[in-house]
């Protein structure tokens, strides 16, 4: 059965005991682990396939919590704050001068300011976020559908997959990207959030907008997120394989 095909996370788990308890501490530690890439390919190919395979009756949803649930402590991951001028300057005005661009493959390139994307049709939904490196958090997290704003700019033919350029750089390596098709890009859980947990979304968990795409692992959830560019592919992108930490090694699909 479908179920019992391996995923990430319990390939992850297997990563992680055979690390002789290594204290993982960011995802670049994963890749320290012995056979940890070979493993990670084979979860990718089997979660992919099993995932699309669900799909073909639907869009089954990432399971959603009660508020009693929420984790007391949320870990923020990766970058925490980004460290360029222009971005210092967006925080400490209340992020009212941020702009969101939608452009690439589009019939109508969008420049929202952050009271129009609030302004928008909204979903708030309790998740579960789970990390590459094993630990997992429920937060709730309320943002426009993405698949709002790529109706708002209309996706031209040829379009593969939705390109997410964030504000952080991340280890020195350049600027945070990540990638997702238009399978995960319509899926009605799959939000640009602005809050989390009630309130407006902190700077440590990506303010003033990030990504939240349920039912992948956390790397993919790109945080400061600035331009969203519809591409019919992501070759020429960094290094052409979709993502920051794609680019350094991980896989391209984080499907859980």
């Amino acid at each position: 059965m479908i179920r019992k095909l391996l995923t990430r996370r319990t390939a992850l788990t297997g990563i992680a005991g055979a690390g002789s308890g290594l204290l993982l501490s960011g995802c670049d530690r994963i890749m320290q682990i012995p056979g940890a890439l070979s493993m990670l390919e084979s979860a990718e190919f089997l979660s992919l396939h099993a995932q699309r395979a669900l799909l073909r009756d639907g869009r089954p949803l990432a399971r959603e919590y009660e508020r009693s649930e929420i984790s007391r402590n949320f870990k923020a991951n990766g970058t925490t704050r980004p460290q360029s001028m222009e971005y210092a300057q967006m925080a400490m005005d209340g992020f009212s001068a941020y702009r969101l661009k939608v452009d690439g493959l589009v019939a109508r390139p969008l420049d929202l300011s952050l009271e129009q994307i609030r302004g928008l049709p909204s979903r708030t939904q309790i998740t579960r976020h789970d990390c590459v490196e094993g630990w997992s958090a429920i937060g709730e997290w309320t943002g426009v559908p993405l698949s709002t704003l790529l109706q708002m700019a209309g996706l031209g033919n040829g379009t593969q997959y939705i390109v997410f350029h964030c504000a952080d750089d991340l280890l020195g390596q350049g600027l945070y990207y990540e990638s997702i098709d238009l399978i995960d890009a319509y899926h009605p859980q799959t939000i640009m959030a602005y809050a989390m947990n009630g309130q407006t979304l902190p700077i440590p968990h990506g303010a003033p907008l990030r990504l939240r795409v349920e039912r992948q692992l956390g790397y993919k959830m790109a945080k400061y997120v600035m331009r969203i560019e519809a591409v019919a592919s992501f070759a020429n992108i960094g290094r052409g394989r979709g993502g920051f930490w794609e680019d350094l090694g991980y896989e391209w699909y984080a499907g859980i």
